[in-house]
């Protein structure tokens, strides 16, 4: 229907339409959605989170070894608290004008079973025109190209939404992430407290 016509209920037509504020919830981001392909030739789908992708991530946390969570939350968080039901609620109901989270996914060629082997984000700040960002891939799944594409993709995302900044902080003893920042064009330098480094690129 165009702005000139009116609506089926016979309401006016509305001419002020670019004038109306965003919806409070932007609907679900199709135009993120796409295959791609790991370096052992898996296919998997990279897309944005959904609320019934709970139990998938419960069975993702289930496949970090303890080093990689030490490296992703700076901690030993246990798996209880990951996969807490209040915790996932909040990652898997999005809130897409704020941040978004792609996940990849897997489905088993002989089972058809679905699975997430990777988790990107990008969380607005604010009180700035930034972002900060961050990704974990499985274990099993590492090494393979796919924490570089998704935060490839959570800075594009991060450009098309305007913002002058993204950031991400990782442990000195991280070479992996420092690597995959550096490659996207990240600039590395210490953090104030020099306990963490902090990756900040200018969009």
């Amino acid at each position: 229907m165009s702005s000139t016509e009116a609506d089926p209920v016979g309401r006016p037509p509305n001419n002020n339409e670019k004038h109306q504020p965003k919806p409070a919830i932007r609907p679900y981001p199709l135009q993120y959605v796409s295959p791609w392909t790991l370096k052992d030739g898996n296919p998997v789908t990279i897309r944005p989170i959904r609320a019934e992708d709970e139990p998938l991530m419960v069975k993702f946390h289930e496949t970090l070894s303890d080093r990689s969570v030490y490296l992703r939350y700076f901690s030993s968080l246990s798996l209880s608290r990951r996969v807490a039901h209040e915790r996932l609620m909040r990652i898997c109901f999005v809130d897409y004008d704020r941040e978004m989270v792609l996940v990849a996914e897997h489905v088993d060629p002989a089972t058809g079973q679905r699975r997430i082997i990777g988790v990107g984000r990008m969380n607005k700040l604010d009180v700035r025109n930034e972002a900060e960002v961050a990704a974990l891939v499985s274990d099993q799944y590492q090494h393979l190209g796919l924490g570089y594409e998704l935060l490839r993709r959570v800075v594009q995302i991060a450009r098309d939404e305007k913002l002058s900044q993204v950031s991400a902080e990782m442990l000195p003893d991280n070479m992996a992430m420092q690597a995959v920042f550096r490659r996207l064009g990240f600039t590395i330098r210490a953090d104030e407290d020099l306990t963490s480094l902090r990756a900040i690129m200018n969009l």
